[in-house]
Parts: structure tokens; sequence; C-alpha cells
């Protein structure tokens, strides 16, 4: 079903060449970097926590820095990707991420918590540029009946660096989480402490922007590689009526849920898993335990690609929501390795949720499916406010019952599965 007001959509028309094949390792590398960079939260939020005595209220502000920038960059960043072309947009998107990073220094210098949410929010704009550039791109550089498992493909990228870079950043910035209390220090005293003890964070992320930067030079040199033509596109504001439509409003909104629940347990793993009535771990272990939360995601992705081939894609996602809900629930009411093993198992049943709700939400879009996409990339910004929520719960009752707020999230996505149960066609 389409509305009356039509308009092209932001379609792009690329030629690669004969290199399009290295054109498509290159977007299966930005998917490896910003989801990479992305699930290092998960380690720079107990040690920000421990910094800087916060509370989980407080310290889960990390994540909605960071995910406020889906919401306030992801439309105008569409409007720089159809200026300027995607390889320029990825060349900005990455010097925004690496000039992110290296704020991290003056963060560090300063001793104060909200200097590093500012560098988080550079980092967050960079990265959702370079993902409003990867998503279409990848879908465009081949033949358009393969595009579903090029995106698949190049999701499984994305969870790679998902998995290896919290380990990795476990043991440089969790490694030296400091023994000093530092509510004994003085106000001097503890400006010092806090400035050395975020030097590895800084030296982290300085790493990062190095690379960053080299990454952003071998995209420059290849920013005239695709011929983009351009069609004509409406004001960014236009695609908003979408949402009149009750599939699309449904699925958009269950993107901001799952984006939400999903960041909100993946913030929480790391203190989860050192509590002594779960695994009682110190805080390089716990996070050395993130990669099986987002490695099982890697994993369900190849599983889902088979499974929805057999079944109907809503009744699929209604079971994995389900599951989700079953293993939240094992978790907050048991103890020891059960507890914590059933928190780090949701990341299995995660997997095929993203693109499961998109693909359902954009069902019957047509020609206006690019809009779509725009508006569903804005609901990510779920990953700003249900980990606040979440953190808030967790002061409140304790984390356990924290886990009450993901949950009812995935009530929301289960339902969604069971009404998106069957196929809605183009009309």
């Amino acid at each position: 079903m389409q509305s009356g007001h039509q308009r092209p959509a932001a379609a792009l028309s690329i030629s690669a060449g004969a290199g399009g094949s290295d054109l498509r390792l290159f977007v299966f590398g930005l998917f490896f970097v910003f989801g990479g960079i992305t699930s290092l939260n998960d380690v720079l939020i107990p040690k920000l926590k421990s910094l800087f005595t916060l509370s989980y209220t407080d310290v889960m502000l990390v994540q909605s820095a960071f995910f406020a920038a889906y919401c306030l960059v992801s439309l105008p960043a569409a409007q720089v990707v159809d200026r300027v072309g995607y390889m320029r947009s990825a060349v900005i998107g990455l010097l925004c991420m690496a000039a992110g990073c290296l704020l991290f220094i003056p963060a560090s210098a300063s001793g104060l918590f909200m200097p590093f949410l500012l560098a988080l929010f550079v980092l967050a704009s960079g990265i959702t540029m370079v993902q409003v550039v990867a998503n279409p791109l990848i879908s465009l550089l081949g033949p358009a009946h393969t595009a579903h498992s090029r995106l698949t493909f190049a999701q499984a990228f994305n969870s790679l660096g998902t998995t290896i870079f919290p380990y990795v950043g476990s043991i440089l910035i969790l490694g030296s989480l400091a023994t000093v209390d530092p509510s004994t220090l003085s106000a001097g005293a503890l400006t010092q402490f806090r400035a050395q003890a975020s030097h590895v964070i800084v030296a982290t992320y300085v790493g990062l922007a190095a690379a960053l930067l080299l990454l952003a030079a071998l995209v420059w040199r290849r920013r005239d590689r695709l011929a983009q033509s351009h069609a004509p596109r409406a004001g960014v504001l236009a695609s908003f009526n979408l949402l009149r439509r009750t599939r699309f409003a449904f699925g958009a909104g269950c993107i901001f849920l799952y984006v939400g629940a999903e960041v909100a347990i993946g913030s929480l793993i790391v203190n989860y898993l050192m509590q002594s009535n779960v695994l009682g771990l110190p805080a390089q272990a716990a996070g050395e335990h993130v990669p099986y939360y987002w490695g099982g995601a890697m994993v369900g992705r190849f599983i889902g690609a088979y499974v929805l081939r057999l079944y109907s894609p809503g009744k699929v996602l209604a079971g994995v929501a389900g599951g989700v809900i079953m293993l939240l629930l094992i978790s907050a009411n048991s103890s020891g390795a059960v507890s914590g093993y059933a928190l780090l198992a949701i990341g299995l049943f995660n997997s095929i949720m993203f693109p499961t709700i998109f693909s359902l939400a954009s069902e019957g879009l047509g020609a206006r499916a690019a809009e779509g996409s725009g508006i569903i990339c804005v609901a990510i910004v779920g990953g700003a406010i249900v980990p606040l929520l979440t953190g808030r719960a967790a002061d409140l009752a304790g984390l356990r019952m924290a886990l009450c707020v993901p949950a009812l999230c995935y009530a929301g996505i289960f339902g969604f599965g069971i009404y998106a149960r069957r196929p809605l066609l183009a009309g």
C-alpha cells in the first residue's frame, strides 16, 4: 500500500567498475570498525563508573551521549551523502570519528566526566555518518537479487568487530581498573588521580584515532572510484509521514526498543558478572566475557539466515523475543553460572532481530523504502534512552530487577512479530 504523495526515492545509480569487489571489502571493513568501536562502550562504562564513583543512572549517560547522535545526525548525514557522495562522506565520517577519539585527551586532562560524554558524542556522530554510508552502499555494490546476502555478510563483519574489540578493550582498559577509592582523596588529589588513571583510556582511543586517520587517507585516494548520479530529494521532514502506516510505525518503534534493550544489557554485563552471587569475577575477567554476548550474535546470524528461509520471519522474531524474555527471567531468578551465562546467551537470540524488524517494517514501502530506512536509523536513539532507564532501575532496585526494563522492550518486539507474521505486499 502506497500513500498518494510519491517522490523519487533517494536512489543512487552507482558504477563501481572492475574494482567493485575491492569496494565491497572496504564497506565490510567499515562495518567491522564502527561495530567494534560501539561495543567498546561496554568496557568503558565500568571503568568510568569506578573512576568517577558514578551511579548506574549517571554512568549510562555514556550510552545516552553516544546514541543521541543517531537521533540528531542521521537525517543531516543522509543529506551530506546526497550532496558529496558516498566515498567523500565516508571520509568525513572517519575524520569525525578520529576527532572524537582525540577529544579523550583533553577529557582525561580535565579530570571531569562531562568532557568524556562530549568526546563520545563526536565519535558517535562520525559513526552515524559512516553507517548512513555503509548500509545502502553494500546493497548497491552488486546485483539486486544478492543484496540480502551481502548485507547479512556485512553484518557478520559488524559482529566480528563487536566480538574482538571488547576483549582487547578489557585487557587495555579494565586490566588497570583502580584499587584506590576515589572518595577518600582530596579535591586536588582526586583530579590528578583521575587524569592518571584515565591514561589507559586515552592511549586506547588515540591508537584508534591513528588507525581511523589511516583508513580515511586510503578512502580519500579512492574517492572517485564511484560514478554517482542523484535523484531529486524532498525535505528530510517529509519522510516522517510514513509513520502514519501502522506496520511501519510499529516496526520503527521496535527498532527503538531492540537497540535500547541490546545496549542496556551489554552495558550491564561487566558489573552483573562481577556480583558475588553471579560469577564474582574481577573487572578484566568479566570484561573478557562480553565477547560471548556479541559473539553469540555473530553465530546467530548464520543460523538465522537458514531458519528464516523455512519459517515466517514474523514468527521467528516472536520466537527469539520470547526466548530472550525467558533468559532474562532465568538470569534474574537464579545465581552463579546459570545466572551469568543466561544473560550472555541473549546475544545469540538478538542476532536476527535488527534485520528482521527492519525488513518487516519496510515491507510495502516500495519506492519510499529509502525514506523508511532513514527514519529507522533515527529510531536507533533507543540506545540513548532505554539504558538510562535501566540504570535508574538498577540504582533503585538492583541489577537483577533492572532486567525488567529490557524484558518489557522484548515483549513489544514479541507483539510485533505476531502482528507482522503475514507478508505485506506493496500496492
